[in-house]
């Protein structure tokens, strides 16, 4: 990802910029859709991001240069009809029609995990990401795939290099071994979970070859990880700045789900979406998209657009209706959004005791250098 120094959304790109990126979107929103130096179109305005999201103009299919050696594309990087059959496969395992309350039921097991994490946590100082939010999604997707427990530090790891490397995957040796490891159990039938489920459905669709077994397990963990770490990680954040919102969760643990969509549209832990491309020339925002022009939706933006939302720089769980980008929108909207949703909010939950004795040791706290997904890299915190 490129752009030419001096622009705004260069700013947004400059790690200096990370912990606070949203004046920058402010300046950005004067021009709805507008072109970069380097050719790049980006999308800043609500409305036209969820008009395009729609589109199928658009095109979301990558630059096979930029897919990691010898893995095939996750239907995320794909367009229809390829995607929509790959999606319809991974569906049947995640949820309705076909297994409708596969969501819910995972949320006794998240509650241990959670509790588990907490229970773990040092007494006097501890890193809320590193000891809570980063490892959470990672024995979440470990127990949800049939990973496994004593393959689960190895597994890490490969998620760690992998993670570092989401934006420019093309030569990572992670990404590889990771897709062997996956290849591998699958070969030798894996533990119940959704994998084993994934790759014995016979549905009228078929059965997903190995290649795109391997890839949908990928997404999983590449796309639902970070995200979801961000996601907890950012609510955490601003529970800690504003303490009137712990307080509210104590006393109305219900108060999560309306919480969760207000970090979901304030600070979302997906920023933008980078790389999609015009199929056609687009009318849109007073001027044209060409055919094959690169485009930038940025998301992050159009959730804080005024003509979307009434005084969208404050924070207020309390304000309905909560119509956000946080998920994407259109067929690629979030795979994985019913599951994220509950990790949140059982996370937070459990977390809130420890939110409501706890005080920030740096604030702004240290970023991810990803401008893509955002969110902490650490949330140190002293425990009274």
């Amino acid at each position: 990802m490129t752009t030419s120094v001096g622009s705004v959304f260069g700013a947004v790109l400059d790690p200096v910029n990370r912990h606070n990126p949203y004046p920058l979107y402010t300046s950005l929103r004067r021009t709805p859709v507008g072109r970069e130096p380097d050719g790049t179109w980006l999308v800043t305005t609500f409305r036209e991001i969820s008009a395009l999201l729609h589109d199928p103009r658009i095109s979301s299919a990558v630059d096979p240069d930029r897919e990691p050696v010898g893995l095939a594309p996750s239907f995320l990087r794909t367009d229809p009809p390829q995607h929509d059959r790959l999606r319809r496969l991974a569906t049947r395992q995640f949820g309705p029609p076909h297994r409708p309350t596969f969501v819910a039921d995972l949320q006794q097991s998240f509650e241990g995990i959670v509790d588990r994490l907490i229970a773990d946590l040092p007494a006097s100082t501890a890193d809320l990401v590193d000891q809570f939010a980063y490892p959470l999604p990672v024995l979440v997707i470990c127990e949800l795939l049939g990973v496994p427990l004593a393959d689960e530090p190895r597994f890490k790891a490969w998620i760690d290099h992998a993670l570092a490397a989401a934006e420019n995957p093309r030569d990572t040796p992670a990404f590889r071994e990771l897709g062997d490891y996956l290849g591998d159990l699958v070969d030798a039938d894996p533990e119940p979970g959704l994998l084993r489920s994934l790759a014995h459905d016979d549905g009228p669709d078929g059965r997903m070859t190995r290649d795109e077994l391997v890839g949908t397990a990928l997404l999983l963990l590449i796309a639902g990880h970070e995200t979801t770490v961000n996601l907890i990680a950012n609510a955490s954040l601003v529970l800690l700045r504003e303490p009137r919102w712990i307080e509210r969760l104590l006393d109305d643990p219900s108060f999560a789900i309306p919480l969760v969509e207000e970090v979901l549209r304030w600070d979302p832990p997906v920023q933008f979406l980078p790389w999609r491309t015009a199929l056609d020339d687009i009318p849109i925002g007073g001027t044209t998209i060409p055919r094959g022009a690169t485009v930038t939706l940025l998301l992050a933006a159009g959730n804080r657009d005024a003509a979307h939302v009434s005084d969208p720089d404050r924070f207020d769980p309390d304000r309905r209706p909560v119509q956000h980008l946080g998920f994407g929108d259109g067929i690629h909207y979030c795979f994985g959004a019913p599951m994220a949703r509950l990790e949140a909010q059982v996370a937070l939950r459990a977390l809130a005791p420890v939110l409501a004795r706890a005080r920030l040791l740096e604030d702004p706290p240290e970023y991810r250098p990803s401008p893509v997904l955002r969110g902490p890299r650490h949330l140190r915190v002293a425990l009274q």
